[in-house]
């Protein structure tokens, strides 16, 4: 996760008019570039969806000050009647300010899109590694405390906690209340974010930390390893009896925690996430689906071998991933692969947690090559696959640029058409195919 400096804009219950002129001077700072989006169990908080127009300021310059400030003593007065302390609303609402670039960060959407190979040389790196090995000594005991605990191994917290914020050295310098109290004004996803900011008065009631210290991503995600505050409240854990669950200062309480969401979001002890394998000579690549889900032994017995010639893991519901295609690595993975979407949904992410995992215990990593000389298609251009997939019949849902397992089913029919391996996976060599007459 990427630290974003904000402008901060302190707004007060006097004053609004003198603070339009910062406002809107914040605002006209645009990012040179587009944004990484958010990791971790935040992710899940960003729909795709069409983006409105942003929300406007009006002929006044006080407007959008006004506005907010407005806001803020709506949901005060709901949290109050949800049950938050006095104190605990003073603390959090006395001073909040309004970020003009969460907004513009919510609302870019990059138009380029990463190969899962991409992806990986820039997450699962020898620095990354080397570090990550460092840091597995460093807090073995927190770790195999964790471990012990929930079933997780060391190798996969210390991955996330790589994945998330750089073994910690980098997890957002945000104020919580702030971004989240941003995005519920600017609306576009204001019940989503009315709900994780009740979340966030919460935990400061409780005493786990206080606002100064409440930080993380411009998203609303927070400390070492991004726990949206409705996660938190679920699954934070204080490992180090202090009273408090402190995910930003305690390697006892961010592992443990860690550990805990994988557990509750059904993480298998004592069985890998998954396993590199070979695919039989005239496998139905239509059958790498994470629908398609049957034991090791019935692959097995269809010819599918591992890359390094070990017996399988025993999966009772394993699925074939194909994250390149056709031509690309095959993995079998099980339901510990699951667990890692439940934290962040995306198939390059799962599929770098488990390899960097691998590499931080002395394993290896990706064997197969990678099929390089394809590109990724840009969002315009998965708009224009989807868009002609359905003119021809073949179902891809509604039109939006980002892959998803309507857009792939969609792919997979045409390509049996049209006599083509049915990957799923959204080529150029595809779209080309489908600009023809």
């Amino acid at each position: 996760m990427h630290r974003h400096h904000l402008p901060q804009l302190r707004i007060r219950a006097l004053g609004a008019a003198a603070l339009a002129a910062a406002v809107l001077a914040g605002c006209a700072s645009a990012p040179s570039t587009a944004p990484t989006p958010p990791t971790g169990p935040a992710a899940a908080a960003r729909p795709a969806m069409p983006l409105p127009a942003p929300r406007p300021a009006g002929a006044d310059d006080t407007a959008l000050p006004q506005g907010f400030a407005r806001w803020v003593a709506d949901f005060r007065a709901s949290a109050r009647e949800a049950g938050i302390s006095e104190a605990t609303l003073r603390a959090a609402f006395d001073n909040v300010q309004y970020l003009p670039r969460v907004v513009e960060l919510d609302r870019a959407q990059p138009e380029f899109t990463r190969t899962p190979w991409d992806y990986l040389d820039n997450t699962v790196t020898a620095q990354r590694v080397a570090l990550g090995q460092d840091k597995l000594l460093q807090i073995r005991g927190e770790a195999d405390a964790a471990a012990a605990r929930y079933g997780v191994p060391p190798g996969i917290v210390v991955a996330i906690w790589g994945m998330e914020s750089n073994y910690g050295s980098n997890y957002g310098s945000t104020p919580t209340i702030d971004a989240l109290a941003t995005l519920g004004f600017e609306g576009r996803r204001e019940e989503w974010a009315r709900r994780e900011l009740l979340a966030a008065l919460k935990i400061l009631d409780r005493g786990d930390i206080d606002r100064d210290h409440m930080i993380g991503s411009w998203a609303g995600a927070m400390g070492q390893t991004q726990f949206l505050p409705s996660n938190f409240l679920a699954y934070a854990v204080d490992a180090d009896g202090d009273g408090r669950r402190d995910i930003w200062g305690s390697m006892a309480d961010v592992t443990a925690s860690t550990a805990n969401f994988l557990s509750k979001s059904g993480w298998k002890a004592g069985q890998p996430w998954g396993v590199e394998v070979q695919l039989p000579a005239g496998f139905d690549h239509g059958r790498a689906d994470a629908a398609v889900r049957q034991s090791s032994a019935q692959w097995a017995a269809e010819g599918l071998r591992s890359a390094d010639g070990r017996p399988l893991p025993d999966f009772a519901d394993g699925s074939i991933l194909l994250p390149a295609g056709a031509r690309g690595p095959a993995f079998l993975v099980g339901p510990n692969f699951r667990a890692i979407l439940r934290y962040n949904n995306s198939t390059s992410y799962a599929l770098a947690v488990g390899l960097l995992s691998q590499r931080l215990t002395g394993g290896p990593g990706v064997q197969a090559p990678w099929p390089r000389d394809l590109t990724a298609l840009s969002r315009s251009q998965l708009l224009e696959l989807q868009t002609a997939l359905n003119q021809r019949g073949f179902a891809a849902g509604t039109p939006d640029g980002m892959m998803g397992p309507a857009t792939r089913d969609g792919i997979r029919r045409y390509q049996r058409s049209v006599g083509l391996p049915a990957d799923g996976y959204p080529s150029a060599a595809v779209l080309q195919r489908l600009r023809e007459p």
